[in-house]
Parts: C-alpha cells; sequence; structure tokens
C-alpha cells in the first residue's frame, strides 16, 4: 500500500494538465508565460494548478524580476516513483510465488 506519499501528492498527479506541466518542468524551469504558450491553458487556471503542484511540494518556485519561474523537485517524484517501485517488485513477487490468501 501507497503510504509514504502523501494523498496530496498523489490528487495533484492524477490531473493531466497537471501531469503536463510536470513534463514540462522536467526538461526546464518555466514560468506561466511559458507554460500558457506550452499547454494552451488559460494564466489562471495555470495558477491554479501550479498552486496546487507547489502545495504538495513537487514544484519549486523562484523569483526573476516580475516573473516566478517554476521548477521540478526531482527528489519529490522519485519519492513517488520509489514508492510505486516497491510496489511493483511486491506484486511481481506475489505473482511469482503465486501467493493467495485462502478463503
Amino acid at each position: 500500500m501507497v503510504t509514504s506519499v502523501d494523498s496530496d501528492v498523489l490528487k495533484a498527479l492524477a490531473d493531466p494538465l497537471r501531469m503536463r506541466i510536470i513534463a514540462l518542468l522536467a526538461e526546464e524551469a518555466l514560468c506561466t508565460t511559458h507554460l500558457v504558450a506550452e499547454t494552451g491553458a488559460r494564466q489562471t487556471n495555470l495558477s491554479n494548478h501550479l498552486r496546487i503542484l507547489r502545495d504538495a511540494g513537487l514544484v519549486d518556485t523562484e523569483p526573476c524580476g516580475r516573473f516566478t519561474y517554476y521548477k521540478l523537485r526531482a527528489e519529490a517524484v522519485e519519492a513517488v516513483a520509489a514508492e510505486f517501485a516497491g510496489l511493483a517488485a511486491t506484486a511481481r513477487e506475489a505473482a511469482e510465488g503465486n501467493r493467495k490468501r485462502s478463503c
């Protein structure tokens, strides 16, 4: 069971636009102007999604003049990936050992 990953992180990752934002931020730090151009979403919509990602601890902000740049927190994504990798390994072991609870 995924227990060490905060439910807010999982909820944040469940949205397709937020996953697109994460994919873009994995490549480089971007401001909302860049994200509007890349996604076609409205600035207010993006700002709300970025707030959710920031509150979940998936992105950091960096002020740059009158703009704010967003960057992906690699360690946060690695923590989620490690949790799911552990689940996959457990499931693989259970399948290979044909483990099942009797009724």
